[in-house]
């Protein structure tokens, strides 16, 4: 696929596609999923060898070890996606449901109803449960999807759409329901967001500058899956026990993810008593510090942090941290650093909490728990398309309802307008 008609005959497949999609019952949907989660496993030895030759010019390539997580799949992650499009299946129906229906005076009524997007071009990097996770996602809520993942991965993802896509022949599923763009050729994501006729909405997953590039160049409407500027705050009234292995888990059990821990704020009065503890676990653990002066002096080996730490993604086994004065301060570095992803608090205090959750401006916001946690599969939602930080059309994860629009559906008895 190198040529931009080759995209624009893909696209058009699945422009064609969507309105069979959006008919298609629940009662199929569910059983191609199901199918779907026994193929991946059925052939995981496939997959896995694609896998293998992703890591293998990963690693020749020396991408970090961050990277080379977010890459890997093994037994467990392949399990893990069966799971989801087994979940998925299990989840109502979002298409025809009725959101809201009233009567006018007039007699008539007035339905909104959930329907498909339509066609929804996803772009990523390196993940490849990403591409099983969209296809079951796309097809329970009835749009068409395009793919296109990052080169790494391309050996993985071709082995994941080649196997679900069997699933959907078989079923009879249409043409152009599923189409993955397999060249390698960056020129392609320019290509895809011009498409404007045939593509209603973008979903961008991945680097800064991914994001930032299709922001630039779509034509069509994006939204956006942006970067994890993720905080905890250890509140004056924290259980320090409990924050230790909270802020432990955040930062340390997958540093690689976008709702990872990135800084780590302290309120000054608990900080001598928690910080060197906490220090020594994370230095135990890997974990880079890049702390503020006061930091610094509680902590020996924490390298001063700069500006540009505290709005730094690092995706890896590096760790801000900055003593606050009180919560509003807190606050207050969470919404001028942050990314609007997902921020935590670890307090006692009803008061702190409720204040936190109200004041700070993320999709997300927790109370005694890791912000490892805002994950589609953790909510309940089977799976995510990803993590919206936009507030329009959706926010956080990105589930079966977010992937639905609605319309009107109004039935009268001759009534006109007078």
């Amino acid at each position: 696929m190198k040529k931009t008609q080759d995209l624009v005959s893909l696209a058009q497949e699945a422009a064609k596609a969507r309105s069979q999609l959006a008919l298609l019952s629940s009662e199929v949907k569910n059983r191609v999923l199901f199918n779907m989660a026994e193929a991946l496993l059925k052939n995981k030895a496939t997959i896995i060898k694609g896998n293998k030759q992703d890591l293998k010019n990963a690693k020749s390539r020396h991408l970090g070890s961050a990277f080379i997580d977010r890459l890997v799949l093994t037994d467990k992650r392949i399990q893990q996606m069966a799971n989801s499009l087994r979940e998925i299946a299990q989840l109502p129906d979002p298409v025809g449901e009725v959101v809201k229906a009233w009567r006018r005076p007039n007699g008539l009524w007035i339905h909104k109803v959930r329907v498909p997007i339509g066609v929804v071009a996803i772009i990523y990097e390196s993940r490849p449960n990403v591409t099983a996770d969209c296809i079951g996602l796309c097809l329970k809520s009835g749009n068409s999807v395009i793919l296109k993942g990052g080169s790494e991965s391309l050996n993985s993802n071709i082995s994941i759409y080649n196997t679900l896509l069997e699933c959907m022949k078989k079923e009879g599923i249409p043409d152009g329901a599923v189409r993955l763009v397999t060249t390698k050729d960056r020129s392609a994501i320019d290509t895809l967001l011009k498409l404007r006729q045939f593509i209603d909405v973008v979903i961008p997953r991945g680097g800064e500058g991914l994001i930032n590039h299709v922001l630039k160049v779509s034509q069509i409407p994006v939204i956006k899956h942006y970067k994890g500027i993720c905080h905890i705050y250890v509140d004056e009234f924290a259980d320090l026990n409990m924050a230790q292995k909270v802020c432990f888990n955040a930062k340390v059990q997958r540093p690689g993810v976008c709702n990872a821990m990135e800084t780590m704020l302290v309120h000054k009065d608990v900080a001598i008593r928690f910080l060197p503890g906490m220090a020594k676990e994370f230095q135990a653990a890997g974990v880079e510090l890049r702390g503020c002066p006061l930091t610094c002096r509680i902590v020996k080996s924490c390298r001063p942090a700069t500006e540009k730490d505290f709005f730094t993604e690092y995706l890896d086994l590096k760790l801000s941290v900055r003593v606050v004065e009180n919560l509003n301060e807190a606050i207050e570095h969470i919404n001028y650093y942050g990314s609007h992803h997902s921020d935590a608090i670890i307090t006692d205090s009803y008061e702190n909490a409720l204040e936190f959750v109200r004041q700070v401006d993320s999709a997300c916001v927790y109370v005694n728990a890791s912000t490892r946690f805002t994950d589609g599969h953790q909510f309940g939602l089977g799976a995510e398309i990803g993590i919206s930080t936009d507030k329009l059309h959706c926010r956080g994860p990105m589930g079966l309802e977010e992937l639905t629009t609605y319309k009107y559906m109004v039935f009268g008895s001759g009534q006109v307008r007078v």
